[in-house]
C-alpha cells in the first residue's frame, strides 16, 4: 500500500537554520525561496527608499522606512515570516531588533521574474488581510505600478513616466519618471 508523502510544513525555525546567505520567506508553512536581486531591483529599491525617508525625515515624521533584508513577522505568528522590499513602519511599538512584529503601514514590492505570483497573488491576499494599508508593487519588466489602498478599498495602475501618491501621506508622491531603470 502506498502511503501518499505529506508535504514539509516549514516554521520561522527554519528560515533562522538557512545557510548563511540564502533567503527565503515563509507563508502558511510553505517556503519561497529568494533569487539574488538585479542590479535594476537594487536601484529602484534605492531610489524609492531615499525619497520616502527623505520625506518623512523633512516632515520630522515617526515612521521608519526599512529597505529589504528586512524581516516582517506579519501576524506575529511562526507562520508568516516575509521581507518586503520596503516597508514603512509608523507604529514604533511593532519594532524589534529582529524586525516587524505585526503589519508595516506601507509596503512596496519590486518585481522580479522569480517572485510575479508572490507579489500578485499570495503576498497581496496577506498584506491585505494583515492590515496593511498600502501596498505598491512596482514591475519594471512591465513598466507598471500599481497601487492598493486597503483603507479606501481601490486599487490603481499607473506606468513608470508617472507622480504616484502616496495614500498614507496627504503631500507625497514619488514621480517615477526620475528613476533611471536602463
Amino acid at each position: 500500500m502506498d502511503v501518499a508523502r505529506q508535504p514539509e510544513y516549514y516554521t520561522i525555525d527554519d528560515i533562522y537554520n538557512l545557510p548563511d546567505g540564502q533567503r527565503a520567506e515563509l507563508i502558511n508553512g510553505e517556503l519561497y525561496m529568494m533569487a539574488t536581486p538585479s542590479r535594476i531591483h537594487q536601484r529602484i529599491l534605492m531610489e524609492l527608499s531615499y525619497r520616502i525617508r527623505d520625506y518623512i525625515g523633512s516632515k520630522n515624521g515617526d515612521c521608519e522606512v526599512y529597505p529589504s533584508p528586512f524581516a516582517v513577522f506579519l501576524n506575529v505568528d511562526d507562520k508568516i515570516y516575509l521581507e518586503p522590499d520596503i516597508s514603512v513602519i509608523c507604529d514604533k511599538n511593532k519594532l524589534t531588533d529582529d524586525g516587524c512584529k505585526g503589519a508595516p503601514d506601507w509596503i512596496i514590492e519590486i518585481v522580479s521574474p522569480s517572485s510575479r505570483p508572490l507579489d500578485y497573488n499570495k503576498k497581496l491576499f496577506q498584506y491585505r488581510t494583515a492590515g496593511v494599508r498600502e501596498y505598491w508593487i512596482a514591475d519594471p519588466m512591465k513598466l507598471q505600478i500599481t497601487v492598493y489602498n486597503f483603507e479606501h478599498d481601490t486599487y490603481e495602475e499607473y506606468s513608470f513616466s508617472d507622480k504616484v501618491k502616496a495614500g498614507i501621506y496627504e503631500d507625497f508622491e514619488i514621480d517615477f519618471s526620475g528613476i533611471n531603470i536602463e
